[in-house]
């Protein structure tokens, strides 16, 4: 039986479609976490905490980062326009921007660095809402506090799940299989 030798553009679109496919399985998870799974209304705003951001991390230290931007944007908006539609846009953008502090170089998903991006993530997502929040609302102060804190727990939150999970799946060599054909 002849066979034809695999080509790196076979090669190539094999990881593109591994990629693909690992992004539309954690948006879907980001998804049911957000919108879900631990969702916790806060306040009269519509605002609400959950730990979705935890898998949003998690697929930033996984995938490349388009694939990341790509699984955190959807996986984001999509609980939001289930449960707080008018923070659907500004979701969309802050999710993807919490992805870039985080790497997926490394061999594992729980590096320094990327115990570090999660409060770097948290910065950006507390300030980021604060600015939706003051843009939606115009209360300055109040959306100051009810962002910063929600956001604090969210991100804490968020950070502690991210490093179970990922301590797990380092340990069972994750990384290391999503990289090899």
């Amino acid at each position: 039986m002849h066979t034809k030798p695999i080509t790196k553009s076979h090669s190539q679109q094999t990881t593109k479609v591994k990629y693909l496919t690992i992004t539309g399985l954690m948006a879907a998870m980001i998804t049911i976490m957000t919108a879900y799974i631990c969702h916790i209304p806060i306040g009269v705003n519509g605002g609400y905490i959950h730990f979705g951001d935890s898998l949003i991390y998690l697929a930033a230290a996984l995938l490349p980062t388009p694939y990341a931007l790509a699984a955190a944007a959807i996986g984001g908006g999509l609980a939001d326009l289930m449960t707080a539609p008018m923070w659907t846009v500004a979701t969309i953008i802050i999710k993807m921007l919490i992805t870039i502090p985080f790497t997926n170089k490394s061999t594992k998903i729980i590096t320094v660095r990327n115990i570090i991006a999660t409060i770097i993530a948290y910065l950006i997502s507390g300030t980021c809402y604060f600015f939706a929040e003051y843009i939606i609302f115009g209360s300055f102060s109040a959306a100051f506090l009810s962002s910063m804190t929600g956001s604090l727990i969210q991100s804490g939150g968020s950070a502690i799940f991210f490093v179970i999970f990922g301590l797990a799946l380092d340990k069972a060599h994750i990384k290391a299989r999503l990289t090899t054909q």
